[in-house]
């Protein structure tokens, strides 16, 4: 049971992880900010609870099978606002 807990541990690491660095990075180089770094300054501090963060596409034309990141680009949940669920 522990290695099937430490799977499930990793997967979800990967998943905040998000697309790679070189997406991450790209992001930066252009001024932006990741969705999770917006989340994280919108919401309060440890406030975010998402859904379906395993979520994966079954796409299969233009190349897609080789690119599935966690979450399919959309990251869903909710949090609070100065104390306020949203």
């Amino acid at each position: 049971m522990r290695g099937r807990v430490a799977e499930l541990v990793a997967l979800r690491e990967q998943a905040v992880r998000g697309p790679g660095e070189r997406a991450t990075e790209a992001q930066h180089a252009k001024g932006k900010l990741t969705a999770r770094e917006r989340i994280g300054l919108l919401l309060d501090a440890g406030s975010f609870k998402e859904v379906e963060q395993l979520r994966r596409h079954r796409a299969t034309g233009f190349g897609l099978e080789a690119k599935r990141p966690y979450t399919d680009g959309v990251i869903t949940g909710w949090g609070t606002v100065e104390g306020r669920t949203v």
